[in-house]
């Protein structure tokens, strides 16, 4: 895990660079902003970039930044994301999180995922406690790669955290602390697997007590990317998994996804963001997850704010044919 801790008069920094962007914005709407993040975080100040540069280059599987601005008089949490989303809340908490993460990738979003916002608010929602997506709560949410279903899936997701009273910790493993045996890496290496999109894309909710349900048996009418859980460079290989929107192909592919699972049980880590706290998780070398907590709806919940980072634009564009920035 690579760390910096901003000292005070960097902190500043950021919060001036910020407050002065934010003063030109008359309606704050962080898509037509992102074609000139990439410039303005050229301001913000040089231990930083100079950090998440080298945290690029060496494919660090996990970035935090400790010490971000987050306002004194945040408002409290809101209940559920559409509710951020309409009340504008946490501009400027989304603001540095764009120019932090633009100097990693380029943000994108999802026209599937909270109405193509492209900065996404995490925190949870009435209904959705024991649902599959980052509104649950009284549940944990597996290790998984984000949007595991997608060949232009980002290459980081970036978490910032404005509160955590409960100190809930993000869960994650690495793929180089895993000890697969041989024929299980083999197995995971091969074009044996079936990646679905998971339910924050379809608008679904899974209850909790389906997690027992193979994944083919849950996702039988979406469509599907074929592909191998592990792929890339031997030395230093990538990994996609998500056991909840994944399936075998065969038998021995599914009991090597049973054999991985209970492999990413033993080489879990965690890290507890407290507000101020950004944490760049590599999409191609980590899986991660979240642990359960009860929601209080009281304003004082756990709080984030999500942007996905791709490290070429242009994979997006070439896919979808259209100079978008929001996978349709």
């Amino acid at each position: 895990m690579s760390r910096i801790v901003l000292e005070a008069e960097e902190r500043a920094q950021v919060a001036a660079l910020a407050d002065e962007v934010l003063s030109g914005v008359e309606v704050w709407d962080p898509l037509q902003l992102v074609d000139d993040v990439t410039g303005l975080a050229e301001r913000l100040p040089l231990r930083l970039r100079e950090f998440l540069v080298h945290s690029r280059i060496s494919e660090s599987d996990i970035t935090v930044i400790s010490g971000l601005p987050v306002d004194e008089e945040l408002v409290p949490t809101p209940i559920g994301w559409d509710l951020a989303a309409k009340t504008g809340a946490g501009q400027r908490e989304e603001l540095v999180l764009l120019l932090c993460g633009a100097v990693l990738g380029d943000p994108f979003g999802w026209a599937t995922q909270q109405d193509g916002r492209v900065v996404h608010d995490v925190c949870p929602a009435p209904g959705m406690e024991k649902s599959l997506t980052s509104a649950s709560s009284e549940v944990a949410l597996s290790l998984h790669t984000e949007d595991v279903h997608h060949p232009c899936r980002g290459d980081y997701v970036s978490l910032f955290c404005l509160r955590n009273p409960d100190a809930v910790g993000t869960t994650f493993v690495r793929i180089g602390a895993l000890d697969l045996p041989p024929d299980t890496r083999r197995t995971l290496a091969e074009q044996r697997f079936r990646f679905y999109p998971d339910d924050s894309h379809v608008g679904a909710v899974l209850n909790a007590l389906d997690g027992d349900e193979p994944a083919d048996a849950r996702v039988t009418d979406r469509e599907y990317d074929p592909g191998s859980a592990i792929f890339g460079p031997a030395e230093r290989p990538y990994l996609r998994f998500d056991v909840d929107f994944m399936s075998g192909a065969d038998d021995d592919a599914e009991h090597a996804i049973r054999t991985a699972v209970d492999c990413f049980a033993r080489s879990v880590e965690r890290v507890v963001l407290a507000p101020g706290d950004a944490v760049f998780v590599d999409n191609y070398r980590v899986v991660h997850g979240r642990e359960p907590f009860v929601p209080r709806y009281d304003g004082k919940d756990r709080w984030l704010k999500r942007l996905n980072l791709i490290r070429d634009i242009r994979r997006l564009y070439a896919i979808s044919d259209t100079r978008s920035r929001i996978i349709a």
